[in-house]
């Protein structure tokens, strides 16, 4: 099962940091070099608590779909999505947010777990873990040039 840590320290308001991070649009963009498109649930704006979305994209040479469910929010400090289908046999995904004096930290904690047994968890450990981490730093990335500069406002207005 692998845990995957990130924190990102990001120059803009907390506020404005947390609504990019439920951004469908934003996570569209920052993932558009894997074709990833929101197809069923909540497919645009800011995902809200207990909505779900259907993301497909193209991960490991193959198309593939994931739907996840904001579980747990608290307006401004935290979500959690959680997969509800999707090819891992859990993943969870929590959001942090804390305000600093110049901005604001997010943190990222992502728990997954891939299927069939021993070979599952060797592709976990010497390929999948640095996959989604990489993802996962991209799309910080995409959230920090957003929120850093006006950019945020072709999303969030």
């Amino acid at each position: 099962m692998p845990i995957i840590h990130l924190t990102t320290v990001i120059h803009a308001p907390l506020e404005r940091v947390y609504d990019l991070s439920r951004s469908i649009t934003l996570h569209k963009r920052s993932m558009s070099h894997m074709q990833e498109e929101a197809v069923k649930g909540r497919t645009n704006g800011l995902i809200r608590l207990n909505e779900t979305v259907t993301w497909r994209a193209k991960h490991i040479g193959k198309m593939r779909e994931l739907t996840t469910k904001v579980t747990t929010m608290t307006e401004g400090e935290h979500f959690t999505d959680e997969m509800t289908e999707g090819d891992f046999t859990h993943m969870k995904h929590e959001h942090h947010f804390k305000e600093i004096g110049n901005g604001t930290v997010m943190i990222d904690i992502m728990d997954f777990g891939t299927p069939y047994g021993w070979l599952g968890r060797m592709f976990e450990r010497f390929y999948l873990q640095k996959y989604m981490t990489r993802l996962l730093k991209l799309r910080n990335d995409v959230i920090k040039d957003y929120a850093e500069s006006e950019k945020w406002r072709v999303v969030l207005d």
